[in-house]
């Protein structure tokens, strides 16, 4: 009982220490009274007070963990919405890749002379492959720079985490990514495309995809709170991004030494190959994959840092 006593005086003097000085320096609860807070509540209730964190340049980690229950409604609500009073529905997580499948296959296919094999696979199914891990990081960058505009209404109502609402877009587009991945599966078994152990590294990819498109996001979510112009970048810059990765080509096609070291530059390019690679049965490329990998590292950091650093002023502007 005397714990619980202490803890609530804690509270209390928490409390009046973030009342005015008009107010605290009355010393009574009387003083309180005048300005319309209710004495007995400011006696007999907890009070949380919330302040910004400040000289931290990274997200409390252990704050995410208490809101995981939150984190988890805003991801179903997500998939909920996703595709709601459409006609498709969620069948548009496997038209989509499957119509731009057909359009390269046709263009870049059969105009250009690929149509049979690329690097030892059929075309469709080199395209398909490349397509899923592109179109989810798409998404992912899509959704999370667009997440703090879209929840303003949140923001400016009651408290949650921030990094909670970028992070609850990566559920729908991980649903779709799975849909898909069934559609690949039939392709390989239709065009004979026998899988190997290397398939087992396809979740640490797709989590290294994760890991770039979350840098790139906050960045954008940052930076689009204060000026809108970023979000109206988000499409432009990745179809520029997408005709730099190797989606509908292969990387073999670069041979000069010089421009294909520029080109692991590119996070999601040794991830992409990767990807690949991982699910066609062919050879990793570790070099090109550990550079787009320590450049994806650095992207997340920096992304957290800037939305860190920033979120404490997003409900006033956004």
């Amino acid at each position: 009982m005397g714990i619980k006593r202490r803890q609530e005086r804690t509270l209390r003097r928490d409390a009046l220490s973030a009342l005015p000085p008009s107010i605290t320096s009355a010393g009574s609860a009387s003083a309180a009274g005048d300005v319309g807070i209710d004495p007995y509540r400011l006696n007999h209730s907890r009070v949380t007070v919330i302040r910004p964190r400040r000289g931290k340049l990274l997200p409390d980690i252990a704050e995410l963990w208490r809101y995981r229950d939150l984190l988890w409604q805003y991801v179903l609500r997500d998939i909920q919405v996703r595709y709601k009073q459409s006609m498709l529905g969620a069948s548009w997580a496997v038209v989509r890749p499957v119509a731009s499948m057909v359009v390269f296959q046709i263009f870049f296919g059969q105009l250009m002379g690929l149509q049979k094999q690329v690097d030892g696979v059929a075309y469709a199914v080199f395209v398909f492959a490349g397509l899923l891990p592109w179109q989810f990081f798409a998404e992912v960058v899509r959704g999370v720079s667009l997440s703090m505009i879209a929840n303003a209404h949140i923001l400016k109502k009651v408290y949650v985490p921030r990094l909670i609402l970028p992070l609850s877009v990566i559920g729908a587009p991980l649903l779709d990514f799975a849909c898909a991945f069934l559609v690949l599966a039939g392709l390989m078994w239709h065009f004979q495309v026998v899988p190997t152990a290397n398939l087992a590294l396809v979740p640490l990819l797709l989590l290294s995809v994760i890991v770039v498109s979350l840098g790139v996001g906050l960045v954008l979510a940052s930076l689009a709170v204060w000026w809108r112009d970023f979000a109206h970048t988000v499409p432009f810059m990745l179809q520029i991004w997408f005709f730099l990765t190797p989606v509908i080509y292969p990387v073999s096609l670069v041979q000069n030494p010089h421009y294909r070291w520029m080109l692991s530059l590119n996070p999601m390019v040794g991830t992409m190959d990767a990807f690949r690679a991982a699910i066609l049965g062919q050879p990793i490329q570790v070099e090109t994959l550990a550079v787009s990998l320590a450049v994806g590292v650095g992207l997340l950091v920096t992304g957290l840092m800037v939305f860190n650093l920033s979120e404490r002023h997003f409900e006033d502007v956004v």
